[in-house]
């Protein structure tokens, strides 16, 4: 049976330059793991100490980090899943298209992500795709990222946030009695919270009677977004908070599957901490 083939989506070209069944380099599997273990041993002592820690590596810490990372600034980002992204990957309703509106979509456009108008003032995209060029965009910015990461306290001196007490994730699903680790500290300058609905780092503070977190209110996108955007900054000394987790602080509205605020948001506070940095 002859094959038809569609030119717009596949060619039968080949290509002699690249051998169809590559030889690797024999390479023993001592060094593949020391060449593991430093680099990451590098990275760990390297980032003990740094500008800015970033709690949570969805659409708002990620877009914090972009910036930072791009103006020079010293990030980590600590994200306790094995993956990037929070919702940002899902979309709404499990499914993967998500909504911006005017002027989000500009920054969507800035790191590559294809939108398309659904309405005035009113845009749509691909959920992976966007979620993926973020991850992308902050990575090659230079955000250090360490997954699997649980912040589990703050540092705090003279009533100033200096830093995260952190610990693997995993170890939280284990008994106390089976893994009884204790955790590292970790410093920088400034933290910032964007662990969304949760608003984590804050709830640390809320633990010793510093901070309140009253949760977000119901779903109300026109007022939601707005707030957001004008409530991100900092709500303790040297703790900021962007994203969804401005919602849970302040009891504002949530705003669903509509992205712009969250990507806003951690471009408003990346220039908050530029310019106290600088």
């Amino acid at each position: 049976m002859k094959v038809l083939r569609d030119a717009n989506r596949c060619s039968d070209r080949t290509h002699p330059e690249e051998p169809m069944d590559p030889k690797f380099h024999d390479v023993p599997e001592k060094d593949i793991t020391r060449a593991i273990i430093r680099e990451y041993m590098k990275e760990l002592d390297e980032y003990v100490e740094s500008d800015v820690i970033i709690v949570g590596g969805g659409p708002s810490g990620l877009t914090t980090g972009y910036d930072l990372a791009r103006a020079g600034c010293k990030t980590l980002l600590l994200e306790e899943t094995n993956y990037l992204g929070g919702g940002f990957w899902s979309g709404g309703y499990l499914m993967n298209k998500l909504t911006v509106r005017e002027p989000a979509q500009q920054f969507l456009e800035e790191i590559g992500v294809p939108v398309k108008q659904a309405g005035p003032g009113f845009y749509v995209a691909d959920a992976i795709q966007a979620c993926s060029h973020l991850i992308a965009a902050a990575s090659d910015a230079g955000v250090r990222i360490w997954n699997m990461t649980v912040a589990e306290d703050l540092i705090l001196r003279n009533n100033k946030v200096e830093g995260v007490v952190i610990n693997w994730s995993p170890l939280e699903s284990m008994p106390k009695s089976l893994a009884h680790i204790d955790p590292v500290g970790i410093e920088s300058k400034f933290v910032v919270d964007c662990t969304g609905h949760d608003a984590a780092a804050v709830r640390m503070l809320e633990r010793r009677g510093l901070a309140k977190v009253p949760g977000n209110g119901a779903m109300w996108v026109d007022v939601s977004e707005d707030k957001i955007m004008e409530f991100t900054g900092e709500v303790y000394s040297n703790l900021f908070v962007a994203g969804l987790s401005v919602a849970a602080v302040y009891g504002t509205p949530r705003m669903g599957p509509t992205f712009g605020s969250m990507l806003l948001s951690g471009r408003k506070c990346a220039g908050q901490l530029l310019a106290r940095l600088q």
